[in-house]
């Protein structure tokens, strides 16, 4: 049994708050819908129509906070109020993933899912496309759960590890031996020397009876709160009961509640030009630069001596800046942050102190 594509469908994960690209991304407003790359169109846009070469629009589902409900369908004006699934609070990815797992099995009980967030840059689409095909054709044949491994070209100690058997059990699909949490550095360049360890991209593939079987055995309260009254999915009782019912569920990922603890669980070592854009670092890394190293976004940008930056700015604003040297500088109208590239973990502390001296609107 190959992948039948009439019953392929794709859930995307749209409801973080995206806080280590502060000023950008917001509350109100988070990075998934910002044109992040400055191609004249939204992260969540291009995670949607990168799935439309594997599926129709009709078969692709968004999972949110329903604060951001709007936003998506501004966004994604394609989708149907059924396509999106409004959260109605911020648990982690197990519950909603059970959620989208759930609603997709009563809508066709051979369901077979890609799960992904929306908000990864992927540069060699034909490559992720053609590993997701590979995906989808093991796990519709198999009682498998898929996860796709980036393979590490550094020390990375940003991402989470997945480590994997020798034998492969199908073209380029490997039993997990275990994952990994973010490493230090020294275990790091043990991860990249030794060859079977893989970044954790968080991307998903399996069928909906597959991930709810794993539910019922490992994470039995997710499976137990959303799961008891299926009838209510794709019908209009359904946000009331999960307004109801998902609040009670536990906050943890999907990795913790089932990933680390089932047997069947499968990785596939894939290359396609992949960053989870966690970082305003990630992003000047990610995009084009000019001769000194500089990413400028913006159209009326004046540099002298200024190196390795990332220069962020409304386009009708001229911006002269003179000798400076891995910084960000991200100017959103009402917020202006000057920072050292090298200290930008610290931004997501910064917020606080905004929020406690200046107001949670600016946060």
């Amino acid at each position: 049994m190959t992948n039948n594509k009439a019953s392929t469908y794709v859930v995307i994960m749209a409801g973080g708050v995206g806080s280590r690209f502060w000023p950008a991304s917001r509350t109100a407003s988070p990075k998934q819908f910002h044109d992040m790359l400055g191609v004249g169109k939204s992260l969540i846009r291009l995670t949607f129509e990168r799935f439309l070469h594997l599926c129709p629009a009709e078969h692709i589902f968004i999972v949110t906070n329903r604060q951001y409900k709007d936003l998506v369908m501004e966004h994604l004006p394609e989708l149907s109020e059924n396509q999106i699934l409004c959260e109605p609070s911020r648990n982690n990815t197990a519950p909603c993933i059970a959620y989208s797992a759930f609603k997709l099995h009563e809508l066709d009980p051979e369901a077979n899912m890609i799960v992904a967030p929306s908000d990864h840059i992927i540069t060699n689409e034909i490559a992720f496309l053609e590993t997701l095909e590979l995906a989808l054709d093991f796990t519709a044949r198999e009682d498998a759960l898929v996860t796709l491994g980036i393979q590490p070209f550094r020390p990375d100690t940003g991402y989470g590890y997945i480590q994997f058997e020798s034998e492969a059990v199908a073209d380029r699909v490997y039993p997990v031996a275990q994952f990994t949490e973010k490493p230090n550095l020294e275990n790091a360049q043990a991860f990249l020397a030794s060859g079977d360890y893989l970044w954790n991209a968080g991307i998903f593939v399996w069928r909906a009876a597959s991930i709810l079987r794993a539910f019922e055995q490992h994470a039995t309260e997710i499976f137990q709160l959303l799961g008891s009254d299926r009838e209510v999915y794709n019908t209009p009782a359904e946000q009331p009961f999960i307004d109801r019912k998902y609040p009670q569920t536990p906050n943890i990922s999907v990795d913790f509640a089932i990933m680390e603890k089932a047997s069947n669980v499968y990785v596939i070592p894939s290359q396609f030009g992949w960053s989870d854009l966690g970082t305003w670092a990630s992003l000047h890394a990610e995009l084009e630069k000019d001769k000194a190293g500089n990413v400028v976004q913006g159209e009326r940008v004046l540099l002298q001596g200024v190196s390795n930056s990332l220069i962020r700015v409304p386009g009708d604003k001229i911006v002269v800046i003179k000798d400076l040297e891995d910084f960000i500088v991200v100017d959103e109208g009402d917020i202006l942050v000057v920072f050292p590239k090298s200290k930008e973990q610290e931004i997501k502390q910064i917020t606080e102190e905004v929020r406690n001296r200046f107001g949670s609107e600016f946060i």
